[in-house]
């Protein structure tokens, strides 16, 4: 299972970032490898309108199973994302990557 996180930098200890469209980058967590990739998304702050759609293009070059996020993709991303089977989890926005893994492994984010 691939899962996918919102995060304003490339490690574990990073701080989650509570947006989707603009976020600064993904980290992409394959459990299978046990293995940690990044994509930097920072230009995406340079978009005027959007942001999320583009992301979401994005984020699907990666095939993930599941996204943890902050506050959760904006409409049109939302439900881009959920047709393409991702399940998206809300809540870890004031988390580390490390601590939003753990809360997403005790059930303890919100499924949208």
């Amino acid at each position: 299972m691939k899962i996918a996180f919102t995060t304003k930098g490339t490690t574990w200890d990073s701080a989650m970032d509570p947006r989707f469209g603009r976020t600064e980058y993904f980290l992409i967590y394959d459990e299978e490898k046990d293995e940690l990739t990044h994509f930097d998304n920072r230009d995406s702050a340079n978009d005027a309108h959007g942001a999320g759609p583009k992301t979401a293009q994005k984020l699907f070059e990666f095939k993930p199973d599941v996204l943890i996020t902050g506050n959760g993709p904006g409409g049109n991303a939302g439900t881009v994302l959920e047709k393409a089977g991702i399940k998206i989890f809300v809540g870890a926005g004031e988390m580390t990557v490390k601590e939003a893994f753990g809360a997403y492994k005790e059930n303890k984010l919100n499924l949208i």
